[in-house]
């Protein structure tokens, strides 16, 4: 097996690029070819970023899930889809081949239907990393339902807030999770989220942990005892749903500017192409190699790098349960060794946490078998991508720098594996059919190199977001209507004197913390919601290991002898809104937040004094209280 459209010299890269720009309808056409197809498309594009709309292989018809198994249970049917390994070292790892994922999936696919779900129905999964999340997934998809993957993490909260946002009628979930050295009661976390979601019909409920919970009758089910009745009596059929190239595929919640979790919407046809097409050419994917990427699939990264990008290319993708300090900082180490891992793809939060625990963990572990490196989520600090190099490609493996966003569905810009120029930092040059360029805050296009200014991108990408769920006008404002005909990503960018770019940090009222994306309205909103806080702010600081940290401002009504006490039952209300994920890193009480005359707070000025400047602070003659600042400055953490 082999991959026709994967880039294997820069002058090929070159060439491809060119024709993206030039000929972008041929470009992809070509591409999409190499996939199955239930009925060819009418036309490849039609678009208009102003409204927006977006519309790639119009009038094709397909099912995504065909993409991932089908077509590879006919052709390599032994070649193992996943490798998963436990959060506990001492349990047995799975490896499950296409022939036997394909049979899970159209079983639990069965499941859904013997339980009401229905083609366009949401169904919410809440499940710890188990292969069985990906059964999940790829269950909806076959049978045309749209998946709205939570997080594990998330509170009850967040959850109910998801659910009620996508209208979901069936929630799948676990009886807890394993993370560490935790265990996360899952099944609670969510009966309690679903005290206010009456579109919820049926909660179907894995058995991962042992743990006693509460099985509601006629609403709960077990997962095994349901596939026992599907599969004993082989009561399924393996045809999938025929798909529409433009039916939601997935709903994914990611936060912004404003306190409320927007639903990012993709679709099948134009996500699979690019998920594929990127997986291949980024990793320089080789039939046959194991493919680590150590994401959760509650996030964008674990959709399309754990599951679409790679089952779409007939590959091993290797899920793991656990964390990297678990049982020890050696422990993504040892799955690479046991596992013998071509690709390792790691967030740089998790590479400057190990890096703190030196070289001894990585002692005496082979590591020869890998290949290819990469880092997603946030840039890269030049520290980490060396000791990256150093110690775990021992300066042999190409490190892709890879930078996307939920909304995008792939990786837009990156170096190629040992194909394209690497440059530490730099997430360097675009995949083939992204056209990015640099504005001026007034929307000017910044030309030639050496210049910095807001990143957008002029032309459609294959793997865009289509919408947000419920919400197209939240889509256009968000995203389509600070530039005109652009789509604005939110980040700050740099093109250097050779035309390579790099990320420089988000621009909007969004933190990137251990490359999670958070609206501070969203954690203001968590804060202001303890009895005792009168008002809060929120801004992110350089933190050494999370690349970014929360520093919230927090005003406090009472007199509290007890400081400590108060931080803590603040950061238990924001876990329990939002998750564990969102706490602030520093709390600093303050009599007041600096604010103009028109009571809009200055955030520049709090973003300054909690990096550590406290000199160059601006102009603060608008200020209703100037004298604020003098105490902010004083009293910081």
């Amino acid at each position: 097996m082999s991959y026709p459209y994967q880039i294997k010299s820069f002058e090929q890269y070159q060439t491809a690029y060119q024709k993206s720009i030039e000929q972008p309808e041929e470009f992809w056409e070509d591409i999409a070819q190499h996939f199955t197809w239930q009925k060819k498309w009418d036309k490849v594009l039609d678009w208009e970023f102003n409204t927006p709309k977006v519309e790639w292989f119009k009038g094709g018809k397909l099912n995504i899930t065909e993409n991932c198994l089908d077509r590879w249970v006919a052709t390599q049917p032994e070649t193992p889809a996943i490798i998963w390994e436990s959060n506990n070292p001492h349990e047995a790892s799975r490896n499950i081949t296409y022939k036997a994922l394909h049979q899970k999936v159209c079983a639990f696919a069965q499941v859904l239907k013997n339980n009401g779900a229905k083609k366009g129905d949401r169904i919410c999964i809440y499940m710890p990393m188990v292969p069985e999340l990906t059964i999940a997934v790829l269950a909806c998809a076959r049978i045309g339902a749209v998946h709205s993957v939570i997080f594990a993490g998330f509170s009850a909260q967040s959850i109910s807030d998801r659910v009620q946002d996508a209208q979901c009628n069936i929630v799948i979930t676990a009886d807890g999770a394993y993370r560490g050295n935790k265990t996360i009661p899952l099944k609670s976390v969510m009966d309690e989220a679903l005290v206010n979601c009456p579109s919820v019909e049926k909660v179907i409920v894995l058995t991962r942990t042992q743990m006693a919970v509460s099985m509601l009758n006629g609403r709960d089910c077990w997962w095994d005892e349901e596939m026992k009745l599907v599969e004993e009596k082989n009561d399924y059929s393996d045809k999938a749903e025929v798909m529409d190239a433009e039916d939601m595929l997935f709903i994914l919640y990611t936060s912004g500017s404003t306190g409320k979790p927007k639903g990012v919407v993709h679709t099948c046809a134009g996500y699979m192409v690019w998920t594929n097409y990127t997986f291949v050419n980024v990793f320089q994917y080789e039939p046959g190699q194991i493919h680590f990427c150590t994401a959760d699939i509650g996030w964008v990264t674990g959709h399309s790098y754990i599951i679409y990008g790679p089952l779409s290319a007939g590959a091993t993708s290797l899920m793991f349960e656990g964390i990297p300090t678990y049982p020890d900082a050696g422990r993504f180490w040892e799955v690479v060794e046991k596992h013998h891992v071509n690709i390792l793809y790691t967030a740089p939060t998790a590479i400057r946490s190990l890096m703190g625990f030196g070289k001894s963990p990585i002692e005496g572990k082979n590591l020869s078998s890998l290949k290819i490196l990469g880092t997603v989520g946030e840039p890269i600090n030049e520290e980490a991508w060396h000791w990256y190099d150093e110690n775990i490609g021992k300066e042999n493996c190409p490190i892709v720098d890879t930078w996307w966003q939920t909304e995008t569905g792939g990786i837009l810009i990156s170096n190629l594996a040992g194909v394209t120029p690497s440059k530490p930092t730099f997430a360097t040059l675009p995949i083939p059919g992204v056209q990015p360029l640099l504005v001026d805050e007034s929307g000017n296009e910044l030309l030639g190199n050496a210049v910095s200014g807001n990143l957008c991108i002029k032309f459609p990408w294959p793997g865009m977001l289509r919408t947000t769920y419920g919400d197209h006008e939240r889509c256009r404002q968000t995203y389509f209507s600070t530039y005109q005909n652009l789509y604005f990503t939110g980040d700050g960018c740099l093109r250097d004197e050779d035309g390579y770019y790099r990320i420089t940090g988000r621009v909007d009222d969004v933190l990137n913390v251990s490359g999670h994306r958070l609206g501070t309205a969203e954690l203001e909103n968590a804060i202001n919601m303890h009895s005792g806080v009168i008002e809060s702010a929120i801004v992110g600081y350089p933190h050494d290991i999370k690349g970014q940290g929360i520093y919230a401002y927090v005003v406090f009504g009472e007199i509290h002898t007890d400081e400590e006490h108060t931080k803590q039952n603040i950061l238990k209300t924001v876990s329990k809104i939002i998750g564990a994920i969102a706490k602030p890193d520093k709390i600093q009480f303050v009599s007041g937040l600096p604010k103009t005359r028109s009571g809009k707070i200055m955030r520049r000025i709090l973003r300054k004094v909690a990096e550590g400047e406290t000199e160059n602070l601006g102009d603060t003659s608008t200020l209703l209280d100037p004298s604020i600042v003098a105490e902010i400055i004083k009293g910081r953490l």
